[in-house]
């Protein structure tokens, strides 16, 4: 059964939406379709009041630790954490009261190759009960390949079934973002649940372009019930008007 997980997205350490294809390290600042006036241990507190477990707080660039640490400390044990985790500080974001720590670009060079070694390294120090790895991705002429440095650079590894059979022992959780239609409220890609929800192995959150109750339905029949959602922009609790939040809440408590 489809759950909504919830989100908190930080950049320059405050509460934000943005349109996730817009974010550069250089140039022009993101697309920004949302800034609260309230600090990220809010979120947390009604996260928390309205038991939405397996949320993520999602570090955009740097800026954001201090708040990451606010929202974590508000629900310990609550929310994942990810943006620039590493294995020399993975431990450190547990301590700080994060359920698990979601790793991406940690796992490449540069260039964009996947490191084997230092995925075996984090799992050693943490336990891959703890670690969320994200495949957050683009469409490309593979199918969907996995973008990392806040979704700017594509990298080796491709979002294939065989790919999630590799890293599954690996891991606790997979957390995926659509990066072509993160933030920009225009439905779902389908295709990419569709395939999720083919595998369905292990838990795995789904993120991108919902933006009514039309798109968490799709998400659940196209994912076979087996791939989670997370709404951002298109939520009113962000400023948005395609979902309410107060309905994602009873729709995580409705019976299978």
């Amino acid at each position: 059964m489809t759950r909504f997980r919830p989100c908190i997205d930080l950049h320059q350490g405050k509460v934000k939406q943005i349109v996730g294809g817009t974010l550069r390290d250089e140039g022009a600042g993101p697309i920004e379709n949302f800034v609260s006036d309230r600090p990220p241990a809010w979120f947390a507190e009604q996260f928390r009041k309205d038991a939405l477990t397996g949320g993520h707080v999602i570090k955009l660039g740097p800026g954001n630790d201090l708040a990451a640490r606010e929202a974590l400390a508000a629900w310990p044990g609550g929310l994942q954490v990810g943006g620039g985790i590493d294995e020399h500080h993975a431990a450190d974001w547990l301590d700080a009261g994060a359920s698990h720590v979601i790793v991406t670009s940690a796992l490449f060079d540069a260039q964009g190759c996947f490191l084997d070694a230092v995925l075996e390294s984090l799992v050693r120090k943490i336990g891959k009960d703890k670690l969320v790895i994200d495949l957050s991705c683009r469409r490309t002429a593979e199918g969907w390949t996995v973008a990392m440095n806040r979704w700017q650079t594509l990298t080796d590894l491709h979002v294939t079934h065989a790919t999630l059979d590799r890293l599954a022992p690996s891991c606790d959780e997979f957390l995926i973002h659509a990066a072509d239609v993160e933030g920009l409220c225009g439905g779902i890609d389908a295709d990419l649940v569709t395939l999720l929800g083919s595998w369905g192995k292990c838990p795995v959150t789904y993120a991108g372009g919902a933006a009514s109750m039309a798109d968490l339905l799709l998400v659940d029949h196209a994912g076979r019930g087996a791939v989670d959602v997370t709404v951002g922009s298109a939520l009113d609790l962000f400023g948005g008007n395609g979902l309410i939040y107060n309905d994602l809440v009873s729709w995580n408590r409705r019976e299978s």
